[in-house]
């Protein structure tokens, strides 16, 4: 992805949640290969003002002689949408205070006119509109909720693109040098489709597409009908592979986030799964009371057990209050989710990655085109 962002020529990128998947230290190694820089003005150290070293707060871009600040920000959601350890040491401060903080600076520094880069939702963006005015920013731009966006808030243009850059957003300015404004002379969101490749992207893309195909090309099993990614029979299927792998667990927990894609139709290799379930969450095993164990499914997706009729077993033992169970999630969910480690302040980390169940289980069933993988789906709801 950075050696195709390079290519393009972007001249910055607003932090997200999905930056810190892969812990600090893999950022950094990504950001020497960035030949542009990583914003954020609301992440600091925690308990200082001091952004961190991997961000800069914005950047003074010059176009057609025309000095441009951009500002970034980063998801207030952030320590819940990433691992929440990898993120400990940091604080994610309020849109507004930072826009007020470093909008000066670059203004002071000579700006003239100034945009803001989020990894924020459209409501947010909203949010930030009477404080865009104050500094005469024409241009807040978002993503984070895969919204597409084009609309304009009391003179202030809202934009976002949709997800996985399906499509993007072209705007044009003008500026009037005279009263030191900008307007917005066009808006365009542009789908990704059709038109002639540029050559240097595509052989870049190509480069790796062989290289995971070389990794995860292996066939694991076939699919008859696609299993959607919401679905009750993926939920089932996710949470089930687990309690297969380890079988003296009575329950398995997880969040419907992890799962980010169906399974199409045909043929399922390793690509299909790790795209699946996408992140390197490990799955812990915890001891909790059946109190303990209602007070944690909140909204989660529940493999083992039932809460339709009362909270029960899958073979319909009924869970009691004082007895202790073998409960199932992701580091990703204890550490996110404070009731786990209150209940268990020492789960025993299984160190299998959460998706390895699924391939394990899919390879068992030695599924084809005669016998797919949906002959083995689970379509009852479990709460």
């Amino acid at each position: 992805m950075v050696e195709v962002m390079n290519k393009m020529g972007y001249d910055a990128a607003a932090i997200g949640n999905h930056e810190f998947d892969f812990k600090v230290d893999t950022l950094n190694k990504r950001l020497q290969q960035m030949n542009f820089p990583l914003l954020s003005a609301n992440i600091v150290e925690k308990g200082t003002e001091n952004i961190p070293a991997f961000a800069k707060p914005y950047i003074i871009k010059e176009a057609a002689g025309i000095k441009i600040g951009i500002i970034g920000l980063s998801s207030l959601s952030t320590p819940h949408t990433t691992f929440p350890d990898y993120v400990a040491d940091y604080e994610f401060t309020p849109y507004d205070e930072a826009i007020d903080k470093y909008a000066p600076m670059a203004q002071n520094e000579g700006a003239e006119i100034i945009i803001i880069i989020g990894h924020i939702c459209k409501n947010e963006m909203e949010g930030l509109v009477n404080t865009a005015k104050k500094y005469d920013i024409p241009l807040i731009g978002g993503g984070h909720c895969h919204q597409t966006v084009l609309e304009t808030v009391d003179n202030v243009l809202l934009v976002q693109s949709g997800a996985e850059m399906r499509a993007y957003v072209k705007v044009q300015l003008q500026y009037h040098g005279s009263g030191k404004s900008a307007e917005i002379i066009s808006t365009e969101v542009v789908q990704n489709q059709g038109g002639t490749p540029d050559t240097e992207v595509q052989a870049i893309v190509g480069y790796w597409q062989t290289k995971t195909q070389e990794a995860l090309s292996e066939e694991i099993g076939y699919c008859s009908e696609s299993i959607g990614e919401s679905s009750v029979a993926m939920s089932n299927l996710v949470c089930d592979s687990w309690l297969q792998t380890f079988p003296d667990a009575d329950v398995s927990i997880t969040n419907s986030g992890g799962i980010r894609q169906d399974i199409d139709q045909g043929t399922i290799n390793l690509a299909t799964i790790v795209g699946l379930l996408p992140f390197q969450n490990t799955i812990y095993e915890l001891d909790l009371t059946g109190t303990e164990l209602i007070d944690c499914i909140d909204n989660y997706l529940i493999g083992g057990m039932t809460t339709i009729g009362g909270y029960s077993l899958a073979d319909g033992t009924q869970i009691y209050a004082d007895t202790v169970y073998s409960v199932l999630t992701t580091d990703y969910l204890y550490s996110a989710d404070g009731d786990f480690s209150k209940y268990d302040p020492e789960p025993d980390n299984t160190s299998v990655n959460y998706r390895q169940p699924l391939i394990d289980m899919i390879k068992s069933l030695n599924t084809n085109s005669q016998n797919p993988l949906n002959n083995y789906l689970d379509n009852t709801r479990r709460r």
